[in-house]
């Protein structure tokens, strides 16, 4: 190879973040119906995690997250939100990452996908989606100089997640000018949250009576704070008031803000906190 770096150093800096980029996730917030938590869980992490996503093109990486009953508790739900009106509701969080320019495949190969698994009785009714949505990357803004690259995010397993979903006030570009520029360096600095992934909500291309098709995604935006410890222990630091914040900046407001910790895949760790 004749123009490969001469050097590893030269690789380094030629590779960067790296060649394999996210374009686009599913974002799915579930709650299995009582009763139902552990039989759920098995179906999800044993079958439909496989068969429902990772199996498909260009679907690179995926992971599972859960909110028990104390992390719950710690949640910003504001009043007439989109996401949900429930505190309580939602108890799991799957993520996907897609890779970039390949957004239409992976949404049509899901689409024909899901018609195939209920044809095939591989769904499961014991559960409700709170908030089931497709979202494009945006942008991403690391606390180190050398970070786990937004595509690794998943595959990382970091300690916790904070989601943050808003809606602008008016245009988003303002919204992510004073996020990029000014309170994200800020929530980031000397603290837990080693990246802030940001995304734009657009509609579901699937069609069924169990996912809600949420057309009305106008100036929402979708932040994923990956943390370098429980969120429990730095919320009051780091995201208690920051619906506040939001709010006195008069770009927009949070609908709904929650801590998230990993599933232990193979195991119903959690399964009886929820």
């Amino acid at each position: 190879m004749a123009d490969f770096p001469a050097t590893p150093e030269e690789y380094l800096d030629r590779l960067g973040l790296g060649p394999v980029e996210l374009g686009s996730i599913l974002f799915t917030l579930v709650e299995p119906h009582p009763g139902w938590e552990v039989a759920y869980n098995r179906w999800y992490e044993r079958d439909h995690f496989y068969a429902g996503c990772m199996v498909g093109a260009h679907n690179f990486a995926g992971a599972r997250w859960v909110a028990p009953a104390p992390y719950k508790s710690l949640r910003h739900v504001a009043p007439h939100s989109p996401v949900s009106d429930d505190p309580k509701a939602g108890s799991y969080l799957s993520l996907y990452w897609v890779e970039k320019g390949h957004h239409q495949e992976w949404n049509q190969w899901a689409y024909r996908q899901f018609k195939w698994l209920h044809d095939n009785d591989r769904m499961f009714p014991h559960r409700d989606h709170v908030h089931t949505l497709l979202y494009e990357h945006d942008w991403a803004l690391y606390r180190d100089p050398d970070p786990v690259p937004a595509a690794l995010a998943l595959d990382h397993r970091f300690t916790g997640l904070v989601v943050v979903i808003g809606e602008a006030s008016g245009g988003r570009a303002e919204v992510d000018r004073w996020y990029r520029e000014e309170c994200l360096p800020a929530l980031q600095r000397d603290s837990a949250i080693a990246m802030t992934l940001s995304f734009s909500a657009i509609p579901l291309l699937v069609d069924a009576k169990d996912v809600d098709k949420d057309a009305d995604v106008a100036g929402r935006w979708l932040h994923l704070h990956f943390l370098e410890a429980d969120p429990a222990g730095v919320w009051m630091e780091s995201f208690a008031d920051h619906p506040a914040t939001v709010e006195e900046s008069r770009l927009g407001r949070v609908v709904w803000q929650g801590p998230f910790i990993p599933t232990v895949p193979g195991t119903d760790t959690y399964a009886h906190q929820l």
